[in-house]
């Protein structure tokens, strides 16, 4: 075979392209059994987590399901790791909803499309990263802040799933702690006892089985407990009657002003839509006047949006703690009073009724009350609809800053499972061709109505547990989830509301990591406190939980220019071991006429005046000094600031009557030397290959005609002259 000429690229394999290509061919019945059976354990506590995941993302449960559909097969099948098992994740979930809200309300459709758009732009990124072989990009996220992040993240998950799991309803707030207190306030009177009942259940069943065998799906049997319980106890009791039916003159107004507080944010929202279109377009004709009035009017739109937002909020948290008793007249006729209002010649009608309120207008005519607990409810049936996002410019924009952190987010938390995986089975991973197959899940689940999608942590563990060979084990997890979404969602309809939010608190508890802030603090104290400083400030940020993970990653590079623009350096002298070490710390004594310098560090424009100082401070407090030597072996770089003040250096040393050599340059750094003439200048006879035979070489010339008895470094001559000796 002829050989590649130099110059030329080789064509890419065909498993370079479809990495399945590599264990496809081995394929036999022992790895098909292995696989159904790894992908059908991991799909049962997929569809319950995924739905979970979904209201998470402020989006109705079943999308969780479509995310949970596509997005699995295409990234084991495009993805290095032959275990990852991919689809909803509780982080990547709740920054969707974070990164939504400004938008659009919660749930609505502009809602869903914007995150199907997500989605979308989050793999594009992703893929492009893999494509241009960018994947080192996500080193911007260290793991401090990694930890930091994901530990504020699962407490603010875990706490945000209490309303559901005791049946309360609190409105949006604007910081964390004000949310916590509202839960609290609201818990305390108005907890649905059965609800709450229901999720503690869930919990103890989910505890009891994983402690009995990690081999039963202990999610999977939760669900189906308490939807049977559900059922046959009848604990979703609801109702729809007219707004004639409430006997409260002051309810039926707050219902009014409510509708009335929608509508106006719907037409503000329809008027903004078309100043915006106007604004783009006066930016085309470049009409700068047009352009200033137009931007006023955004500012008085969002002004009034903002206020009638909080006047909506505000109406449906009276909304929802209004309690009712219900009571029937002699002919059978359904009122309904506040409560302990009822008439007593009335009959009891239920227990304690609440009026529904979501996100949309309530509907007047048939106005929906509750007596019981919140369950998923109807699912439709059948495929989502397979068609690519509306793709705005502007909105493209506003949601560019989340695409990034999601995707980058994302990604590690993917490829950190991959490689704990890989260092078990052996398997290569490839972190480029796993942006790639995370890229493609989410653009392809995109299109079939998928919000963004990562690797998971817990259900890759059950999939390698469940010995799990390739990636086909996703693929007949996508397929059991298929099989969901044509034939079984009328069975999840009376799965309780606090059932998934036990889900996703179990779930997210195996995120907290105490462990990781005290191995971070005991590696570096500074790595430690940017961990826990992200730690808390994505807790007070919250819920601008990008706030939080930007503060982290703005202190880990803070601190790594700190550290580039102060590197180590540090005095030499001769140890008891007859090795050179750094004379300060281990208290060793310092030559008079010799001072042998070593720079840790790269030379360039961020720390170049700092080499300059150090030299300058020690010519300063070194009166008796004839040359100085730097040891070079850690500048492993050198850029023209770097070679500038290296020359500047060398002028002002030997200007002051001191020489001056090295030791120890690296080849790349020599090139730099060299090219810029600076080698010359220096002189070929004061580089040395060590800093050892530097001082050997230099010694007897400086301490000629001295008054220095006893120097430390004379040691190192005769060490140098004697290489049998101890310590070479």
């Amino acid at each position: 075979m002829a050989s590649q000429r130099p110059g030329i690229a080789a064509w890419p394999k065909p498993a370079d392209i479809f990495p399945f290509l590599e264990w496809l061919p081995g394929y036999n019945r022992r790895h098909l059994k292995a696989d159904l059976f790894s992908g059908l354990t991991v799909a049962l506590i997929l569809i319950p987590q995924s739905m979970a995941y979904a209201q998470l993302a402020d989006l109705p449960s079943y999308y969780g399901l479509y995310a949970a559909f596509l997005p699995p097969a295409v990234a084991a099948l495009f993805g290095s790791s032959r275990q990852l098992a991919t689809g909803p994740v509780a982080v990547v979930s709740l920054m969707t909803a974070v990164a939504l809200e400004p938008l659009a309300v919660a749930g609505s459709q502009a809602f869903i499309a914007y995150a199907v758009l997500l989605g979308l732009m989050v793999g594009v990124f992703q893929f492009l990263l893999g494509f241009l072989r960018l994947g080192l990009v996500v080193n911007f996220l260290s793991h401090p802040v990694i930890n930091g992040f994901t530990n504020a993240a699962a407490i603010i998950i875990a706490t945000g799933q209490l309303p559901k799991l005791f049946g309360i309803t609190v409105g949006q707030t604007d910081h964390y702690a004000q949310a916590i207190a509202r839960i609290i306030a609201e818990a305390f009177h108005f907890t649905h006892w059965p609800t709450l009942l229901m999720g503690v259940f869930a919990f103890l069943v989910m505890v009891v089985l994983k402690k009995i065998s990690l081999k039963i799906p202990n999610v999977l049997a939760a669900v189906v407990m308490t939807t049977l319980v559900s059922w046959a106890i009848g604990f979703e009791h609801k109702t729809h009657v007219p707004m004639e039916a409430l006997d409260d003159a002051d309810i039926r107004t707050l219902i009014v002003q409510y509708n009335a507080s929608l509508a106006e944010i719907d037409r503000l929202a329809n008027q903004r839509a078309r100043r915006t279109a106007e604004l783009d377009q006066a930016r085309q004709n470049d009409a700068a006047l047009q352009i200033i009035h137009i931007r006023r009017d955004l500012d008085i739109i969002d002004f009034q949006n903002a206020q009638k937002s909080r006047q909506a909020t505000m109406l449906r948290r009276t909304l929802n703690q209004v309690l009712m008793d219900g009571g029937r007249t002699a002919s059978g006729e359904t009122r309904f009073f506040r409560k302990g209002g009822r008439p007593p010649e009335m009959t009891a009608a239920g227990s304690t009724w609440r009026i529904e309120v979501g996100r949309a207008a309530l509907d007047t005519e048939a106005l929906p009350l509750f007596c019981g607990g919140k369950v998923v409810g109807a699912i439709p049936e059948g495929l989502p609809s397979f068609t690519l996002p509306r793709i705005r410019g502007s909105v493209v924009l506003t949601l560019l800053p989340a695409t990034v952190i999601i995707a980058i987010l994302g990604f590690m938390e993917a490829i950190s499972i991959a490689k704990a995986m890989a260092a078990k089975t052996g398997q290569r991973i490839d972190p480029n061709q796993e942006l790639i197959g995370q890229g493609l899940a989410n653009m392809l689940g995109a299109m079939g109505q998928s919000y963004p999608v990562a690797g998971s942590f817990s259900r890759s563990a059950v999939n390698l547990q469940a010995g799990a060979v390739t990636g086909l084990a996703s693929l007949f997890a996508s397929l059991a989830v298929l099989a969901t979404l044509l034939f079984f969602t009328p069975l999840l309809y009376h799965l309780p509301q606090s059932v998934l939010a036990a889900i996703i608190m179990m779930a997210v508890g195996g995120l907290i990591n105490i462990e990781g802030f005290i191995h971070a603090w005991r590696a570096q104290w500074f790595d430690g406190a940017i961990s826990i400083v992200t730690f808390v400030a994505t807790l007070a940020f919250a819920p601008h939980l990008d706030r939080g993970i930007l503060l982290g990653v703005a202190l880990s590079l803070g601190v790594y220019l700190y550290r580039s623009m102060r590197p180590k350096v540090v005095d030499l002298s001769l140890g008891v071991d007859q090795a050179l070490h750094d004379a300060v710390a281990h208290g060793l004594k310092e030559c008079r006429y010799i001072d042998a310098v070593r720079f840790d560090g790269p030379l360039f424009f961020a720390n170049a005046s700092y080499l300059e100082d150090q030299i300058r401070q020690r010519r300063r407090t070194k009166k008796d000094l004839k040359h100085i030597i730097i040891g070079a072996e850690g500048i492993n770089d050198m850029d023209a600031s770097g070679q500038e003040a290296l020359a500047l250096v060398v002028e002002r040393v030997r200007s002051a009557g001191i020489d001056i050599s090295f030791s120890g340059v690296h080849a790349s750094v020599m090139r730099v030397l060299k090219r810029t003439h600076l080698y010359t200048r220096i002189g070929a006879d004061h580089f040395y290959p060590s800093m050892k035979s530097a001082i050997s070489a230099i010694h007897a010339q400086t301490h000629t005609g001295g008054r220095e008895a006893n120097c430390p470094l004379t040691s190192v001559v005769t060490l140098d002259a004697n290489p049998s000796a101890k310590g070479l």
